[in-house]
């Protein structure tokens, strides 16, 4: 009989007023500021591409993201948020030259 998968402890999606994020890094704590628009938008639906690209900058500069009620948004939220959309990622450009024809 097949394990289950553990369950993935997926943030509040209960956001309290002010800023959904934030960036910890290198002892700082910095409110990840969306364009208005934007920050309606991730408040429904955080799993959105512009929600998650801040995020990623965040991490990409050793961050780490909390939500404004201090739970983490880890890198398997993250890949639960891409399963939710579906989101498949491709690699625009392998680096070889495609075959030419005869």
């Amino acid at each position: 009989m097949p394990v289950p998968a553990p369950a993935i402890a997926m943030p509040s999606l209960d956001f309290p007023p002010g800023p959904l994020y934030f960036c910890a890094a290198a002892g700082d704590r910095t409110a990840i500021v969306y364009e208005p628009r934007v920050e309606s938008l991730c408040r429904r639906h955080p799993e959105m591409g512009p929600c998650q690209y801040e995020r990623n900058a965040c991490r990409a500069n050793g961050g780490r993201v909390f939500t404004g009620r201090g739970e983490e948004v880890t890198l398997v939220v993250e890949a639960e948020y891409d399963r939710i959309v579906r989101r498949v990622r491709f690699q625009g450009d392998s680096g070889v030259a495609p075959a030419k024809k005869k």
